[in-house]
C-alpha cells in the first residue's frame, strides 16, 4: 500500500480523514506532528471534529468545550488525537 498511511493504524486514517473534511484539506496536508492551529481548525472545528470521532468509533471523549483548558483528551497534535482514541478504544 503507497502512499502517506502505509504505516499508520485503520484508526489513524480514519481519524487523519476527518480531520481533513473538518479542516477541508486533502489528508496528506495532515500529519502526526500536526497541531490544531496549523490545520486552521477553530473551535467549533475542534468540536465538530471530536463528535465526528465518537460517532465513527463509537466512544465518548472527554472533552469539554465549555472548558478546554482542563481536558483529559490530548488535542494538542493529531498524533495525539490517534493515541488517544485508541486509548479509549481499547478501554471499551
Amino acid at each position: 500500500m503507497d502512499g502517506p498511511f502505509e504505516l499508520q493504524s485503520t484508526v489513524a486514517q480514519k481519524v487523519y480523514a476527518i480531520i481533513a473534511a473538518q479542516a477541508l484539506l486533502d489528508v496528506a496536508e495532515i500529519s502526526d506532528e500536526a497541531t490544531i492551529d496549523s490545520l486552521g481548525l477553530d473551535s467549533l472545528g475542534v468540536v465538530e471534529t471530536l463528535f465526528a470521532i465518537e460517532e465513527t468509533f463509537d466512544i465518548s471523549v472527554p472533552f469539554n468545550a465549555n472548558n478546554p483548558s482542563e481536558q483529559r483528551f490530548d488535542i494538542s497534535t493529531v498524533g495525539a488525537m490517534v493515541k488517544g482514541v485508541e486509548a479509549l478504544i481499547a478501554a471499551k
